[in-house]
């Protein structure tokens, strides 16, 4: 494979993509070929960046804050929150995912070195970036759909927290689903990339598939812990969202 034919091939992609969207007319279509395009850039900065990175662990500390700093701001632009909730979703971000990585470290479970810490943070992070960009969609989405309800158990002296406690639960465990399936499909529906690359890098199968078992557990360990954080923040809304303006 060249770049001239990955170039071409992502092309094509992206041509079915856009009229299939565009045919659909999904909201705000011009959305996936511009996330190809961004991706594009990025994975060429990210591959000349990389070079000099992976050997240095000051450097690559400095790469994963800049992962969480960006995921945290995709979850702030997708949920639409007020600025004061920044900070906050920076903590969750960072919290959630440190908890897995420092367990697998410390344990031994994957060698510590500056490779192994960028390859399972970054994979972490951006599942984080995931399952908390879902609940808050699906919570604000909740929360406005069920009003008359939780209004209801309001007026009968339940606290906000008890009041939306069944949909604050429904869009936790909604949230979690693609991270749940794609760690009792693999093998099976998917072949991950964790499980690949270390294919492609050299090891052995079986150690592929010991790499790719602690990144699974650890996307769902930082899911979970994700989500608890998020519930405590969100699940006991003082004010009832609005279409206009989703979370507080």
């Amino acid at each position: 494979m060249t770049a001239v034919t990955t170039l071409i091939a992502v092309a094509v992609l992206v041509a079915v993509t856009t009229a299939v969207v565009a045919g659909l007319r999904l909201e705000r279509p011009w959305l996936q070929p511009w996330a190809i395009l961004r991706a594009v850039v990025q994975l060429g900065l990210l591959s000349v960046i990389l070079l000099g990175v992976v050997s240095s662990p000051v450097w690559v500390g400095v790469f994963l804050v800049a992962m969480v700093v960006a995921a945290s701001w995709t979850v702030f632009t997708r949920l639409g929150v007020a600025r004061s909730t920044l900070p906050f979703l920076v903590l969750v971000v960072a919290v959630a995912s440190a908890v897995p990585v420092v367990i697998v470290f410390s344990l031994g479970a994957v060698d510590l070195s500056p490779r192994y810490v960028l390859a399972v943070g970054g994979i972490v992070v951006g599942n984080v970036m995931t399952v908390s960009t879902l609940f808050g969609r699906l919570l604000a989405a909740q929360l406005v759909a069920e009003r008359d309800q939780i209004e209801g158990w309001l007026a009968l002296g339940a606290t906000p927290r008890q009041a939306s406690a069944t949909v604050t639960r429904t869009a936790a465990s909604s949230a979690i689903i693609p991270s749940t399936d794609q760690t009792r499909t693999t093998g099976i529906v998917t072949l991950p990339g964790a499980f690949v690359g270390a294919v492609f890098g050299g090891a052995s199968p079986l150690a592929a598939a010991e790499f790719q078992l602690v990144v699974l557990a650890s996307i769902l360990a930082a899911g979970s812990v994700a989500l608890a954080l998020l519930t405590w923040r969100f699940g006991a809304p003082v004010r009832l969202p609005t279409e206009a303006a989703p979370l507080a």
